[in-house]
């Protein structure tokens, strides 16, 4: 099991390395905002409950739903 983004803290950082199977539209839109494999970004803030997150890439910050973000396959840096 590789590392999710609900296990990530605000200030780690992780390379995407794919995207899981899933709605074909869904991974052409996250692909089309810059989430692609080798993409480095960072988790900036959390809401309290944990959903959304707000992560930063490719110099702007992006805010995901856990379930949106659970398509990324992800490795630490």
């Amino acid at each position: 099991m590789g590392l999710s983004i609900e296990m990530m803290k605000p200030g780690d950082s992780a390379r995407i390395t794919g995207l899981l199977a899933g709605d074909r539209g869904y991974r052409q839109r996250l692909l089309a905002m810059g989430l692609t494999p080798g993409a480095i970004f960072q988790v900036r803030r959390k809401a309290p409950l944990g959903d959304p997150i707000e992560i930063s890439i490719r110099n702007f910050t992006l805010t995901l739903r856990k379930s949106e973000a659970a398509i990324l396959e992800l490795e630490a840096v």
